[in-house]
């Protein structure tokens, strides 16, 4: 299982963030950062609070558990496009999740692994 520092890496990869763009969010330097995802040093609260109001999750970071996305989660737009992609044939689905997960590996904020 991986570690508190691993998971941070992964939060902000997945969000395509630098070091420096991801600890402002919680308001520490680039360096404070690089030390969390070492596993060198453990945050506080107030950077955590940071990162869970920029939308990481934050749950994820501490216990290694995803939080369950629910349909009240959900912006407006991503109801509308789940409705769409529920409302098409399997084969369509089958190339909306290909191209979704190429658009998103092209932005660099999407490992296929």
């Amino acid at each position: 299982m991986s570690g508190l520092g691993e998971r941070l890496r992964e939060e902000r990869k997945r969000l395509g963030l630098s070091q420096a763009d991801f600890g402002a969010l919680g308001g520490v330097k680039a360096n404070a950062q690089g030390k969390y995802e070492a596993d060198e040093r453990s945050p506080d609260s107030g950077y955590l609070e940071g990162l869970a109001s920029a939308g990481v999750d934050v749950l994820y970071v501490v216990t290694g558990k995803r939080v369950p996305v629910t349909a009240e989660g959900l912006a407006d737009d991503e109801r509308q496009v789940l409705n769409h992609y529920r409302s098409m044939p399997e084969n369509d689905r089958s190339t909306i999740r290909r191209m979704a997960s190429a658009l998103a590996e092209t932005a660099g904020r999407y490992s296929n692994d």
